[in-house]
């Protein structure tokens, strides 16, 4: 009989090591899938791992690496701060949408006036929306102690039918000959994420990203608020003993991760996407929560791992398009590395261990 053994110590080589274990079961088990569909298997993580970055056409994938990471990191890093502290911030996916909504529209209030501070308006505005919709779930539970994962996640439903409401209406292009969507930001110089460097893939979005992780680590390893949310994940008792106010960190923790995911909305809405349109929203916020947990919630981790799920988001979109892979199950694929990472995250703190059945 196989029973599990609580350790007496969490294993720091597991810990260490189960990202990269959980990469390869994917892909194991993830060739199986492919294999199951009528595809070569080895073609096809061929396909998804060495063609965006080494294939014929790897110069023009390599800077979509940054525009596909950049969201999937900028949102993880707000994620992670809460999920450290024990707080489930499971709606990003609505943030980012609000942060979009009000970042394009503080920006398309001004069309057609150019200057220089409509961008950083814009920037305000979409962190504001996100902070503002990640209120919601924070104010609740602090108030009526409600269940942030699930007010969260229903909120991304509500952003999601006011997305639509605003392409059709609000928002809606009046020179678009009555089709949904905004006007493009790509042609409204002023309200623009341009590429800082001309085929680079760089725009303002990396940009935030990478002082996010900057941000981040100072926190955690420099600062007392750090601390409190190191501790109340680990000690929740001890926190209470040391003064941490729970209710603080609370709203600390969900603005501060909707104010990241609103971030992301925008330099979206305003760079790679341009339009503001009822298919918006890719699911980023989601695929962030597997970008957190991959990083092992540290902000290091999760720079690295927001280039890993960028790579197979890019080689997943080659893949469709040169083996035939339906979209499905490339989410399936994306969807197999969270399951592997929280399965064998189970042997940090157990280990497996055979056991005689005793007779009576």
């Amino acid at each position: 009989m196989i029973v599990l053994e609580k350790r007496p110590q969490p294993s720091r080589a597991w810990s260490m090591s189960t990202p990269l274990v959980a990469v390869l079961a994917t892909m194991f088990f993830g060739g199986l899938l492919f294999a199951a569909l009528g595809k070569n298997p080895v073609e096809a993580i061929e396909t998804i791992f060495w063609e965006p970055l080494f294939g014929e056409f790897a110069f023009y994938y390599r800077p979509q690496l940054l525009v596909k990471g950049a969201p999937l990191v900028l949102i993880a890093i707000g994620l992670s701060l809460g999920f450290r502290a024990g707080i489930w911030n499971i709606g990003a996916e609505g943030q980012y949408i609000m942060g979009a909504i009000c970042g394009a529209g503080a920006g398309l209030a001004f069309y057609p006036v150019e200057g220089w501070f409509i961008f950083p308006i814009m920037v305000i505005a979409g962190a504001l929306g996100g902070w503002a919709w990640a209120m919601i779930p924070a104010l609740l539970k602090v108030r009526f102690g409600t269940n942030e994962i699930l007010v969260s996640l229903m909120l991304v439903y509500v952003a999601e039918q006011l997305l639509a409401s605003v392409s059709l209406g609000l928002l809606k292009n009046p020179e678009g000959f009555g089709f949904p969507g905004s006007r493009n930001l790509q042609s409204y110089a002023s309200a623009h994420n341009a590429e800082l460097f001309e085929g680079t893939g760089m725009h303002w979005g990396v940009v935030g990203a990478l002082i996010a992780v900057i941000f981040a680590y100072v926190l955690l390893n420099r600062h007392m608020l750090g601390f409190h949310i190191r501790l109340t994940g680990e000690a929740p008792r001890a926190a209470k003993f040391a003064g941490v106010n729970p209710a603080r960190l609370i709203l600390f923790c969900l603005g501060l991760s909707g104010a990241l995911a609103g971030l992301a909305g925008l330099f979206e809405v305003s760079g790679p996407s341009g339009v503001v349109s009822i298919d918006f929203n890719v699911g980023y916020g989601f695929t962030a929560i597997i970008v957190a947990f991959l990083g092992r919630l540290h902000p290091v981790g999760i720079l690295l791992a927001g280039g890993l799920m960028a790579l197979t988001y890019i080689g997943g979109e080659i893949a469709q398009s040169q083996l035939g892979l339906p979209a499905a199950a490339i989410q399936v694929f994306q969807g197999m590395l969270l399951f592997f990472l929280l399965a064998l995250d189970l042997l940090t703190n157990y280990r497996i261990r055979a056991a005689r059945k005793e007779v009576a």
